[in-house]
Parts: C-alpha cells; structure tokens; sequence
C-alpha cells in the first residue's frame, strides 16, 4: 500500500501544519454547514488531504454517499461538468449531514467552458450541494467561481512540520534514518509531503536503515554541495571543471536540464557573493529555463548559462 495513503490524516485533528486553516474547518463541521471553498497553494501542502479530513469528519459512515471527490485534470472538458458532477450534485443525500461535498482536485485545470458550466451548476444546486476545488494556482479559477467561494491559501509546510511527518512515518514502519538522511528528505521534498512520502518508501525498500546517500539516490537529486560546487567553478571563471560537474550531475545522477537549474537556482540564493552578481546569476538560471521549457537542447542550454556565469570573471 503506498505510505500516502497509508499515513493520510483520517481527521482534521491529524492534519500536519495549516492550524488556522484547519481550526475554521473544524468550526465549518461543527456548525454542519459551510461555504463553497478553493484550497489554493502548491503541491503536497494537503488540500487533498485536508478536504478528505473534513469529509470524513463531517459523514463518518455516510462518507460515501456524501462525499464525490474528481480530479479535474484527467477530465478537462464540459462533459465532466455535465455528467458526474451534475449528476452528483442532484442526488438527494441520505445522510445525517443533509449538505454534499463535490470535490473537484487540480480544478484549475479545467478550461473555461468547463469552468463556466460548474458556475452555472454551482447556483443550480447550492441548497443541497457544496463544492470545495483545489488548486495551484487560484488565479486560474474564472473570477465568477471566485467570487461564489471563500479562499483558503495553504501555506509551505515548515521544516518542523515535515519532521513531525516524517516522524510519524519512521515510528510506524520501524525504519531507522541514519546522520543527515532526514536533511537530505527535507531537502529533496521541498515542503511537498507527498514527494517526500514517495522517496522515503522508495528507500526503505532498499533498506531498514536509510542513509542521506539513499535519499539522494532514490530521489535523482544532487547533494547541494554538488549543485555549489558546478556554480562555484562557474563563477571563478572555470569553465571546464564546471561543465565536468554537470556530467557528473547528468550521467551520475541521471538529473534532466529542469532539475539541474532548479537546484541552482535554490543554491545560487545561498551563495556568499556580491549581491549583483548573484542577481545575474540567478537570471541566468531563468533564462535557460524559459528556453528548456520552450523546447530548447537541454544540454546546450545548460552549457550556455555556465558560460554566461564564466564569462563574468573574465569582464563578459
């Protein structure tokens, strides 16, 4: 069974971070009624979670006769809307609870017309039906379903967060982390707990005693002290060493162009250099991204921004 379904929150009271959020949910359960709502905020930070959390606290036996949750990315046009959500949304509920939840996950990937046809299902059925829509990026949501919801913007989990997590994990499973593997976890997480989930199991697969080296090698990062060095030889104009540094990145680690600036852009943030320089690094980085996802060579494009930084020690 995977581990985040395993050690998913059965209720709001096991939510990890997000108290002021989850203290108006659970008033929203108390009261038995509440608004439409948007959980916005980036991958792993648990809306899914805390929306599944609500619901199972609100029906608790009734669950799923109350409960429609839909992921809006695997279905992005109006027949979705149409269908089963309209569908749902008529449904009378038997439960104690007379109110249903439509769950509609990744709703901002939903194309417009999809999005207009859910306000117009939003209104229809408002007196027995509630929709809760997680996204990215609220700004993708149409202002009229904005505007018909309270917004709960979900936060990045802190570091204690994801170790009370992490914790929860290692204590159940009877795994033990080894000097410096939860930094290495934390690290390649990246306040995504869902992420951080799938690399722990991936490495206790390996082993009961997991090492920073295992997390590093499940995950395909690079230790940052690998990632600073490249940028290091960059900026002292060593341009050869910082290129073999990227094949060790690429051919060690298997990294894509995507992940490789990624991390440099997080270090490049921890450089101890003149402020200015580290600006133009750090739109170096951009510029090869812009142009990677664009469809650009990947190689080419990372070669080119180590020159670029290179070429700043020699005056370029």
């Amino acid at each position: 069974m995977p581990w985040t379904e395993k050690y998913r929150p059965k209720s709001l009271d096991e939510v990890i971070g997000q108290k002021q959020i989850v203290e108006r949910l659970k008033a929203f359960v108390k009261q038995g009624n509440f608004p439409n709502m948007i959980f916005a905020g980036s991958a792993g930070v648990g809306k899914t979670t805390s929306a599944i959390a609500m619901a199972k606290d609100l029906y608790d036996d009734d669950l799923n006769t109350a409960f429609k949750e839909l992921n809006a990315s695997d279905a992005r046009g109006i027949d979705v809307i149409r269908g089963e959500v309209k569908n749902f949304a008529k449904t009378i509920s038997i439960a104690r609870v007379p109110v249903k939840i439509i769950f509609l996950d990744e709703a901002d990937a939903l194309t417009a017309d999809a999005q207009h046809a859910l306000r117009r299902t939003m209104e229809k059925f408002s007196a027995e039906t509630r929709f809760i829509l997680s996204a990215n990026y609220a700004s993708k949501i149409i202002e009229p379903i904005q505007s018909r919801c309270v917004v709960f913007r979900f936060k990045p989990l802190t570091e204690d967060d994801m170790k009370e997590y992490v914790n929860r994990i290692v204590k159940g499973e009877g795994i033990t982390l080894e000097k410096n593997a939860m930094e290495a976890l934390i690290y390649v997480g990246d306040g995504d707990l869902r992420k951080l989930t799938n690399v722990l199991q991936s490495a206790a697969m390996k082993s009961e005693k997991i090492t920073e080296g295992d997390i590093y090698d499940v995950a395909s990062r690079a230790r940052p002290k690998e990632i600073m060095s490249m940028l290091r030889y960059a900026v002292d104009g060593d341009f050869d060493k910082a290129r073999n540094e990227l094949d060790t990145l690429t051919l060690k680690h298997g990294m894509s162009g995507e992940d490789i600036l990624t991390q440099c852009y997080r270090e490049a943030q921890n450089l101890h250099f003149d402020e200015k320089l580290k600006l133009k690094i750090i739109i170096y980085i951009g510029e090869a991204n812009f142009r990677i996802v664009e469809g650009a060579n990947e190689r080419i494009q990372l070669e080119s921004m180590l020159a670029q930084i290179a070429m700043l020690k020699h005056g370029g």
